[in-house]
C-alpha cells in the first residue's frame, strides 16, 4: 500500500503540473503552483472523512465485538459465533488501512504543494530565485519524494531477500533494520539531488524581520541539504521512540504489563503516565527541526523539513499496514477453525503490527506538525504580508 500511495502521489502531482503548463504556457510560476495547491486540499478532505470516520467505526467495532463477545457472550476473541468479528476485521481495514493512508497522503501532498507555492514566490528587486532558475530548481521537493519511493523499494529487498524473518523474534528487528537504513540512504541521495537541481544561492520570500525590515534570505544547496535532513532525520527518531514505548522488547511495555497485576486503576494511570512521558523526544525533536530549518532557509526551510520527514513514507507505511493485516489475519484463522499453531504464529506477528502501527501514527502525527506550519507560510507569503511573522 505505501510505495501503491506514494507512487500515484507523485506521479498525480507532476502530470497535473504538466497539464497546467500545457494549457497556460504564458502563466507564471506563482500562479500555476498556485493551481495545483487544491490537490493537497483534496488530500486533506478524504483524509478527515477517512481518519476521523473510519477511525471512530474501526474501534466502535472492536470494542462492540468485545463487549458483545466476551462479556455477554463469554465468547473468546474472534469465536465464529459472534458475528461482530466481522465488523471489527472490516473495522482495521476502514480506519488502519484506509485511514492511515489517507491521512498521510494528504500530509504528503500539502507538503509538496507548501513547498513549491514558496519556491515559486517572487522576490522584489531580485532576478535570483528559484523561479528564474527555472523548472527544475521549483520541482526540487517533487524530486525528493519520487527519490524517496525508489530508496524505499530498493530497501525492501533487505526484508525480502538479504535478511529475511527466520524466527519470531526477529520480525522487529528486520522491520526496525529496513526504516533505518531507508533514512540513512536518503540523507547522501538528497545531498546530491540539492546539488545538481538548485543553484548555487537563490533569493527566498521570507517572512521574519531584521531590524524591523523583512530578511533576505538567501538559500543553497547545503542549506536545503539540512533542512531536509533535520526532518528525514526526525522522523526515525520519532519512530524509534515510539518503538522503545510500544514494543513488548523494552522495558516500558513489560512494566505496564507488570502493573497490570495491580489491578485497573493503577493499569490506568501507568499507561497515561507512560504515553505523556512518550511524547518527551518527539516535542524537541520536532522543535529543533522547526528551529533549525527556519534559520536556514525560513519557511521553505520548514517544508523542506515535512519532506525529508515524508521522504520514507513508502516504508513507513508499508510497515504500518502490517499491524492491521496480522491482526486480521489471526481473526480469519481463528473463525475458520485453523490449527491452533496458526493462530500463535499470526500472534507474534499481531505483537510486531502493533508497534508497527503506533510507528506510522508517530509518523503522521509529527509530519502534520511541520505540514501546518508549511501550509501556513505559504499562505502568508502568498499574501505578501510584510509586517513580519515570528514562527519561533
Amino acid at each position: 500500500m505505501g510505495y501503491a500511495l506514494c507512487s500515484l502521489g507523485v506521479l498525480v502531482l507532476w502530470a497535473l503540473l504538466t497539464i497546467f503548463r500545457k494549457i497556460a504556457p504564458d502563466a507564471s510560476f506563482e500562479i500555476l503552483f498556485d493551481c495545483a495547491a487544491g490537490y493537497g486540499l483534496g488530500g486533506s478532505t478524504v483524509a478527515m472523512f477517512g481518519r476521523v470516520g473510519g477511525g471512530i467505526y474501526t474501534k466502535a467495532a472492536d470494542v462492540g465485538a468485545d463487549l458483545v463477545g466476551k462479556v455477554v457472550a463469554g465468547l473468546d476473541e474472534d469465536d465464529p459465533n459472534n458475528p461482530a468479528t466481522i465488523a471489527d476485521n472490516v473495522g482495521d481495514n476502514v480506519g488502519d488501512i484506509a485511514g492511515m493512508g489517507a491521512d498521510l497522503f494528504g500530509s504528503f501532498a500539502e507538503s509538496t504543494c507548501a513547498a513549491l507555492v514558496i519556491a515559486a514566490a517572487s522576490v522584489e528587486g531580485s532576478h535570483d530565485t528559484l523561479s528564474d532558475a527555472g523548472w527544475d530548481a521549483l520541482l526540487f521537493p517533487l524530486v525528493i519524494s519520487a527519490a524517496g519511493v525508489i530508496i524505499c523499494i530498493l530497501c525492501s529487498f533487505v526484508a525480502t531477500h538479504i535478511s529475511p524473518v527466520r524466527k519470531e523474534e526477529d520480525i522487529e528487528w528486520v522491520l526496525k533494520v529496513q526504516m533505518v537504513l531507508t533514512a540513512v540512504i536518503m540523507l547522501p541521495v538528497i545531498y546530491i539531488l540539492a546539488t545538481v537541481l538548485l543553484p548555487a544561492e537563490f533569493r527566498l520570500e521570507g517572512v521574519r524581520l531584521e531590524n524591523g525590515v523583512p530578511a533576505k534570505i538567501v538559500g543553497s544547496p547545503f542549506k536545503a541539504f539540512v533542512c531536509a535532513t533535520m526532518g528525514c532525520i526526525g522522523g526515525l527518531i520519532i519512530g524509534l521512540v515510539t518503538e522503545y514505548f510500544t514494543s513488548h522488547t523494552y522495558t516500558p511495555t513489560r512494566e505496564l504489563a507488570t502493573a497490570c497485576k495491580s489491578g485497573t486503576a493503577v493499569n490506568i494511570i501507568f499507561g497515561m503516565a507512560l504515553g505523556y512521558k512518550s511524547c518527551i523526544i518527539p516535542v524537541f525533536v520536532l522543535s529543533s527541526a522547526i528551529f533549525v530549518s527556519f534559520q536556514l532557509c525560513d519557511l521553505y526551510g520548514i517544508a523542506l523539513a515535512a519532506l525529508g520527514m515524508l521522504a520514507t513514507l513508502a516504508c513507513g507505511l508499508t510497515i504500518d499496514g502490517f499491524g492491521p493485516i496480522s491482526d486480521n489475519a489471526g481473526g480469519i484463522a481463528e473463525m475458520a477453525e485453523f490449527n491452533p499453531e496458526v493462530r500463535r504464529r499470526t500472534d507474534a506477528l499481531d505483537a510486531a503490527g502493533n508497534t508497527t502501527a503506533a510507528i506510522g501514527k508517530g509518523f503522521a502525527i509529527g509530519s502534520a506538525a511541520l505540514v501546518s506550519l508549511a501550509l501556513y507560510g505559504a499562505f502568508v507569503i502568498r499574501l505578501k504580508v510584510k509586517t513580519g511573522v515570528n514562527v519561533l
